[in-house]
């Protein structure tokens, strides 16, 4: 019996190294914003909401620099939750929508100056 047991912690201690890498890529998630002329990403920490943004950026003598924005004003994090990312369909709309899958709260993010900014969720 007991080397049953023995078994059961090696097994279980196994299956949490397998899982744990798993479980951390996905405190992220990632979409290109729906603007067609637009190279920018949106960054979102899914259990914080914290949003940020990169794009591609030019720089003479170089093959170019990676541009990112930093959360400002409501793009902070929020209460721990579920955060996703959402597009809109309308192809000149340079944010994106915040959705709190748990409470259905929802705020518009976007670039504005040097920092991405969020309105005050709502329903």
């Amino acid at each position: 019996m007991p080397a049953l047991s023995r078994f059961a912690r090696t097994l279980v201690a196994g299956a949490a190294i397998v899982l744990a890498p798993a479980a951390y890529a996905q405190n992220f998630d990632f979409l290109a914003a729906p603007e067609i002329e637009l190279n920018r990403v949106y960054r979102l920490d899914t259990v914080s909401g914290e949003i940020g943004a990169c794009q591609y950026g030019d720089k003479e003598g170089t093959i170019g620099v990676t541009l990112c924005y930093p959360p400002g004003e409501g793009a902070r994090g929020q209460a721990a939750s579920s955060y996703r990312l959402v597009a809109s369909r309308h192809e000149r709309e340079g944010g994106v929508f915040r959705v709190d899958v748990r409470t259905g709260l929802m705020s518009i993010c976007y670039v504005l100056k040097l920092e991405v900014v969020c309105t005050p969720p709502a329903k």
